[in-house]
């Protein structure tokens, strides 16, 4: 699966550079073609000569060894490869990378690249187990990296647990299950709508609702991971960002609306699954409200229809809107399917308290333009997310037929 893939491998300063040959060589078995940058601390360990035996390519150690004059050498190297893996991967690299430093060949290279990497950290149970180690692995999964997890067993060190790299070929196994997964929404453009909006009263209190986001920043999520390019534009939530999707982050129904008009025109799919305010305050008041005896009238405005001017404006996208009902779900989500000329629509029964808005679980019912209805039980969010993409992606194929 890895015949004729392009292949940076970065090798960091720790014993289990010995490995990094091993794994040299399997992936040039593989058929990869396959070129190594060494930190200065790998050099430590074992000698560039042996990875350029086994590469049968160059070995980059030193950023500023420009071997041709007319290219860039960690320019040139971060766009050829097709992925990179970091074996092993110390704590030391694992915080270089996490806080974009970029002092010699491999980190340079790292910042540079647009390629998937994925990272096999390798080093004493207890310096994995450190706070600051775990931070920067955080840090390095919110920005997109992968991660092959260390073995359990003896170390260099003397101890035993959690640390050591992984097998080489459990390592080529875990890429080759990865990039092999299949992208059917590659070179789409997707925006996702998620969360609450919040419409301001005095400048102490708003309108909002109980929406969670977690239905929206979970399909973003699925999006990504079949290949789409994804814009998720958020609403005030409690959650973090998902690796590889572009957050625009806003707060009110207005700004929603202009965030979600302004990048229509490019996508290939909207879905709406953010809960945006029916109505605001007309007037809102740019002091604190003073409480007063007696009953308070507010005077409230209707706000934008994102879903119904998307629905008038589409051309070539799929729109998908999500509707919340208490009763007569079908009844209203078709309605709501025609009236605002959508391809899909998807019904959540918030009647239901076990499927609330704060709620980890969902259960949908998924009705199209085309005459699918389709009732998904009772399953986690990311579930529900898989499951929606299915529909979707089946019933545009339908319409591309």
């Amino acid at each position: 699966m890895l015949n004729g893939k392009k292949v940076l491998l970065g090798v960091s300063g720790g014993i289990a550079a010995y490995k990094a040959c091993a794994l040299t060589s399997k992936l040039v078995q593989s058929g990869a073609d396959v070129r190594v940058i060494m930190t200065e601390g790998a050099t430590q360990f074992v000698q560039p000569l042996t990875f350029q035996a086994l590469s049968r390519n160059p070995v980059y150690t030193d950023a500023f060894d420009e071997k041709n004059p007319e290219k860039i050498a960690h320019i040139d190297l971060a766009d050829w490869a097709d992925l990179v893996i970091l074996a092993p991967a110390t704590a030391h690299l694992l915080g270089r990378i996490a806080n974009g430093m970029a002092d010699d060949m491999l980190t340079t290279t790292l910042l540079a690249t647009t390629a998937p990497v994925y990272i096999a950290p390798a080093m004493n149970v207890h310096m994995y187990d450190h706070p600051a180690v775990k931070d920067n692995l955080l840090t390095l999964e919110k920005y997109g990296y992968h991660f092959i997890e260390p073995g359990d067993g003896y170390l260099a060190c003397g101890y035993v647990g959690k640390g050591r790299l992984e097998e080489p070929e459990n390592i080529l196994k875990v890429i080759e299950q990865n990039e092999n997964q299949p992208q059917p929404l590659k070179g789409k453009r997707i925006l996702i709508t998620a969360g609450p909006t919040k419409e301001s009263v005095d400048v102490v209190r708003y309108f909002t609702n109980h929406s969670s986001g977690k239905m929206g920043y979970a399909l973003a999520q699925e999006a990504k991971k079949l290949g789409a390019s994804v814009t998720l534009v958020s609403g005030p939530v409690q959650l973090d960002p998902v690796p590889g999707v572009e957050v625009v982050q806003v707060t009110t129904a207005d700004e929603m609306y202009e965030a979600v008009i302004d990048r229509f025109e490019e996508q290939d799919m909207v879905i709406k699954a953010a809960a945006v305010a029916d109505y605001r305050p007309k007037d809102a008041i740019n002091q604190k409200l003073k409480k007063k005896d007696g009953p308070l009238v507010l005077e409230l405005e209707r706000t934008k229809d994102i879903l119904k001017t998307l629905g008038e404006k589409k051309d070539h996208q799929y729109l998908v809107g999500f509707a919340a009902e208490t009763n007569d779900l079908i009844h209203y989500g078709r309605q709501k399917l025609e009236k605002k000329n959508l391809d899909a629509i998807v019904v959540n029964d918030i009647g239901n308290q076990h499927i609330g808005f704060q709620s980890d679980e969902n259960e949908v019912h998924v009705l199209t333009r085309s005459g699918q209805e389709k009732a998904l039980p009772l399953g986690s969010k990311q579930d529900i997310a898989n499951q929606l993409f299915e529909i979707f992606i089946e019933d545009m194929m339908g319409e591309t037929n």
